[in-house]
């Protein structure tokens, strides 16, 4: 993924945000609206939390620039929006009363299901065996597409570390369930969002 902003150019812009400047903020919301709201997405799934838990990463950022230091912005804008996300869940709860399911047959694929579910527990076994930090690093490289280096910035470490932690943890997997199965399963981010 290309950045929108060069370095020097975000420098310019977070100096001249931090004195409350809109536009130059603007300009930052701008080149990583995108990013954030994939990451909120993907932690998510669901588009109307995503947009919500965006504008609350945003408006936290503009809210603590003033603390920024220096470092990777995209790093802090990620760590802002992982802790947003998090709060998120904090707050949620997802019951919902018996009494307001009038009518409970949908059409669902009974045993499209079943098996569906199975390799979900498959899945899921193998996935709760990586670290959190491994789990998000999978979902950062495939699911969301980034570069090695786009990762390590985020994450704070190392490119090479966090190759070795990709690696480290798809031997892990390869060994208990098949690749293609990981990647392609519905509902894989589902696990990977209730584990982190």
């Amino acid at each position: 993924m290309a950045k929108i902003l060069d370095d020097q150019l975000e420098a310019e812009m977070i100096i001249a945000a931090k004195d409350r400047n809109a536009e130059a903020f603007g300009s930052l919301y701008d080149a990583y609206i995108k990013k954030i709201y994939n990451f909120v997405y993907y932690k998510t799934l669901n588009k109307e939390n995503a947009e919500d838990i965006t504008s609350v990463v945003f408006i936290k950022a503009w809210e603590k620039l003033p603390q920024f230091k220096e470092g990777s912005f995209g790093a802090w804008l990620y760590t802002i929006a992982r802790n947003a996300v998090i709060d998120h869940y904090r707050r949620e709860k997802s019951t919902v009363d018996i009494e307001d399911c009038w009518d409970l047959s949908d059409g669902t694929d009974f045993l499209a299901n079943i098996d569906r579910g199975l390799n979900l527990e498959k899945i899921k076994e193998a996935m709760s065996e990586l670290s959190v930090q491994d789990r998000e690093i999978l979902i950062m490289r495939f699911w969301q597409d980034l570069s090695f280096q786009e990762i390590a910035d985020q994450l704070g470490k190392k490119e090479g570390a966090i190759k070795m932690a990709c690696g480290r943890a798809l031997k892990s997997l390869k060994t208990k369930i098949p690749f293609a199965l990981f990647l392609l399963l519905p509902g894989i981010m589902q696990i990977c969002k209730k584990m982190n």
